[in-house]
């Protein structure tokens, strides 16, 4: 039987449109996504770059105010730039007006300032092999793993580290992510005490009925910290296919049984395009590997090219993103199908979160369509 399939969405805003477009071409999406038999529907949180999602709880409330079935959260929340008391106290707001169908993902961005502000690895223009093993892309059962990529190769990161501080309370400091998510626990299970032993409760908050996620894109904090603790996992292969599967790996070693699952649960991401057939799916596809290299060049997520109109990468600007691209699932219906079913066959997840970003929104939606009917979304959903 095939597994739920959910969308992940980053509110993209493409050449020549708007943030407004954006998010309303997300709350289209969203209730199109509902009728099609998605399980989840899914916001991420990025700042200063040409997405809407910036505001991603706000967004999640709107969402789920638009649709009536569909699980609605985060994807994930950007612990290191907002208090415990106000993420629960946001989630336990929209849950009270819609209860039961709140996913609260956290992940640690927010808490590495110290990661990208360090010096480059390597000289500018070197190109390091990163993967100490072989250094060469793997093939894992029809699942594309490439050497895991290497932030020293993102050379200017200062509109980063300005966004961190432009996202901070002047001198504030984060907590350790471990040290966060237990908070945002006791919040929501009404045990929290703040630090000279006085009880707080959050309201709206306590007791809402959310189901929280660790999200993670390598084996270390994360996963490990989502296997421990016993929660879900949502691995994020979209943006680190070199060392995603290795965080599924290390949350499986590290889960231990607990009130939220007796077993573990695995989501994982992958970025998807799908057209009636191969050609005009790649064709529509042409412009994402511009798109990633604006973000790993350290401006930021820029504006979606039109593929009809745009340039191709130079070669410089093409090493910087192959991996991406090698990763992208693109094609026809049933292209995209067998790819998307070797990627839970070598991972056994449990659900796939798919991300699509198109020029136009008519090719995000039709894309979404022709997957959810080749998956038989809606016959699994009527079930």
């Amino acid at each position: 039987m095939m597994i739920p399939l959910s969308i992940l969405d980053l509110a993209p805003i493409s050449a020549g449109s708007t943030a407004q477009q954006a998010l309303r071409n997300t709350i289209d999406l969203a209730q199109h996504a509902e009728q099609w038999g998605y399980h989840r529907y899914w916001l991420a949180e990025h700042h200063f770059v040409s997405v809407a999602s910036s505001s991603s709880i706000t967004l999640i409330g709107l969402v789920a105010a638009a649709t009536t079935r569909i699980r609605v959260g985060s994807g994930a929340v950007q612990v290191g730039h907002h208090t415990s008391a106000s993420i629960v106290e946001a989630f336990g707001t929209i849950d009270a007006l819609y209860p039961g169908r709140l996913d609260l993902g956290l992940g640690r961005s927010g808490h590495r300032r110290a990661q990208f502000g360090a010096q480059p690895s390597h000289p500018k223009e070197s190109h390091p092999v990163v993967d100490t093993v072989t250094g060469r892309t793997e093939v894992r059962d029809g699942v594309v793993v490439p050497p895991p990529f290497d932030p020293g190769r993102i050379a200017d990161r200062s509109k980063f580290i300005a966004s961190i501080g432009a996202l901070q309370q002047r001198g504030a400091q984060a907590p350790d992510f471990p040290d966060q998510v237990d908070e945002i626990r006791a919040l929501l299970n009404g045990t929290y005490t703040g630090a000279d032993g006085v009880a707080l409760h959050a309201v709206p908050g306590e007791g809402a009925q959310v189901e929280l996620w660790l999200f993670g894109s390598s084996a270390s904090e994360s996963a490990e910290l989502a296997g421990t603790l016993g929660l879900p996992f949502a691995a994020a292969y979209h943006v680190s296919p070199g060392t995603a599967l290795d965080a599924v790996a290390a949350y499986r070693a590290a889960f231990r049984p607990s009130a939220d699952l007796a077993e573990p649960y695995v989501v994982i991401s992958a970025d998807v395009l799908v057209a009636p057939d191969d050609a005009r799916a790649q064709h529509l596809a042409a412009t994402y590997g511009h798109w990633v290299h604006s973000i790993r060049s350290g401006a930021g997520a820029a504006d979606y090219l039109d593929p009809d109109t745009a340039t191709s990468l130079t070669p410089e600007q093409h090493r910087l993103v192959e991996d991406r691209l090698a990763t992208q699932f693109v094609g026809d219906p049933n292209t995209v199908v067998d790819r998307l079913a070797a990627l839970q066959r070598v991972t056994s997840a449990n659900e796939l979160l798919i991300t699509t970003i198109a020029h136009h929104h008519k090719d995000r939606l039709e894309s979404h369509r022709l997957l959810a009917d080749a998956w038989n979304l809606r016959t699994a959903h009527a079930a």
